[in-house]
């Protein structure tokens, strides 16, 4: 499958905003963002001026860049959220936060997304018990994350767990650190969200 492969700091700069693409790095004077508060390229340093799609597309790779998914990805996702009651842009964006591999992130078991889009892909976790290594998979409400017998004393998730004292767990997620489990408590709502996403740009874009 297609994937980015680049420096993912020269996303983080061409959304000049932090996107929290590499974990704890992104919160030290290392950040890209905080060295070089300007986009990537030539150009970057000059003036931009955004039209109005201007507006909508970046918005629309921000978000795509938050949660790591491809073009094809986002669209199917976003016509699924067009499709079922409700404010599209806040389907879209409780669809995204139920990823197997954002929730893995959310509720502390990696560092960054990609990382744990790493450790679903390698079998390292199931859902009621039953293993599964699909990123997009989607959580429901009441289902329980964990982390298999077999990879309870893998050192990424050790050393990720450690590092949850520092993040915020969502309401919508119950962390048990010592059981390395979650349970899903309800489906994230868009207040749940605290990411600067302006998802009816996406919308906007989308239904042109």
């Amino acid at each position: 499958m297609a994937r980015y492969s680049g420096s993912v700091c020269r996303l983080c700069r061409r959304e000049n905003q932090k996107l929290f693409l590499k974990g704890d790095r992104c919160t030290t004077d290392k950040c890209a963002v905080e060295r070089r508060a300007y986009p990537p390229g030539q150009h970057g340093q000059g003036r931009i001026k955004f039209s109005e799609y201007g507006l909508q597309l970046r918005e629309k790779q921000k978000i795509k860049r938050i949660y790591g998914m491809l073009e094809k990805q986002f669209r199917n996702l976003f016509e699924k959220a067009d499709s079922m009651k409700g404010i599209t842009g806040s389907n879209l964006l409780s669809m995204l936060e139920r990823r197997m591999d954002n929730v893995v992130f959310r509720a502390g078991f990696a560092n960054s997304r990609a990382e744990a889009r790493h450790l679903v892909r390698h079998g390292h976790f199931a859902v009621n018990s039953r293993k599964v290594n699909i990123p997009s998979y989607m959580v429901a409400k009441g289902d329980v994350v964990e982390v298999r017998e077999k990879s309870k004393n893998l050192a990424k998730i050790a050393g990720a767990l450690e590092a949850v004292k520092r993040r915020e767990i969502p309401q919508w997620i119950e962390l048990d650190p010592a059981a390395q489990k979650a349970r899903v408590r309800d489906l994230p709502t868009r207040d749940d969200i605290t990411a600067p996403m302006e998802e009816r740009l996406v919308v906007e874009l989308y239904s042109k």
